[in-house]
């Protein structure tokens, strides 16, 4: 879990939640955006965004030369099931509230998720993890099909035998063992976009940074799904290369009465 304690020192102060509700209003902006309207130097925002970071509440994906900035939302996420999961109808009564609020405010685009973890594993390790079918097996409950070449095809296919494939995309991009991009869409839709995946595997010392962003995502209800279902995943996948072995149960059959 965050640090609280580095939580709260973040959010104290109201430049580092300016910055944060900007992010909320536009995913993924550079350090230049972030400035626009910011009457200090980029220095003093730089160092407001090293806090926010260091907080876990922003992740930072290299891009060529940009570095874009997305929100994190598991530390806000790791406090409210610390401390008001417990209040389960008024943290209803809140969800509903904010839910109607967003759909009656018909947000003219959905916003880009952003996750990161931190592995002890090689780079090597994590990419082989990403594109093994027998390993994508163990943790998602899927296998991963592909040649990962840019440009090939890939399959989400249960496994059991079944062979039924949930969801399809093409490889964009693929720089082992440091980057993965995917189109990523449950049926082929040719009015509408696919979303796009992309792994961020950055290495240092014993450890891995892995990063997941998910853009161009369909409406908010895919965007919902996509908050629980990927940590779920990750966190399996983290489990299974520390430990040699999954968690104990599926962490996606999680519902809330099991918070």
């Amino acid at each position: 879990m965050t640090d609280p304690a580095a939580v709260f020192k973040a959010l104290a102060d109201p430049t580092r939640r300016l910055l944060l509700d900007r992010l909320r209003e536009r995913n993924g902006q550079s350090l230049g955006e972030l400035c626009e309207h910011l009457a200090m130097a980029r220095q003093s925002v730089t160092q407001h965004l090293d806090l926010l970071t260091q907080a876990n509440l922003i992740t930072v994906v290299r891009q060529g030369r940009q570095r874009l900035h997305y929100l994190n939302p598991v530390p806000i996420q790791e406090i409210q099931e610390r401390w008001i999961a417990g209040f389960e109808r008024p943290r209803l009564d809140l969800l509903s509230a904010v839910k109607r609020q967003a759909e009656e405010s018909a947000m003219s685009s959905v916003p880009t998720y952003a996750y990161t973890t931190y592995i002890r594993a090689t780079a090597e390790q994590v990419w082989q993890a990403l594109t093994d079918a027998d390993l994508t097996a163990r943790y998602w409950g899927h296998a991963n099909v592909s040649d990962w070449q840019p440009g090939s095809a890939w399959e989400h296919r249960r496994t059991y035998g079944s062979g039924v494939v949930d969801v399809i995309g093409k490889v964009l991009e693929a720089e082992p063992p440091t980057r993965l991009v995917l189109t990523f869409e449950d049926s082929p839709v040719e009015e509408r976009r696919a979303s796009v995946v992309t792994f961020l595997v950055e290495p240092h010392q014993d450890i891995v940074r892995l990063t997941v962003t998910h853009e161009h995502l369909a409406n908010l209800d895919t965007f919902n799904g996509i908050s629980s279902g990927w940590p779920a995943v990750l966190s399996n996948l983290k489990s299974l290369l520390e430990t040699g072995d999954v968690l104990p149960q599926a962490p996606w059959d999680m519902t809330i009465s099991h918070s």
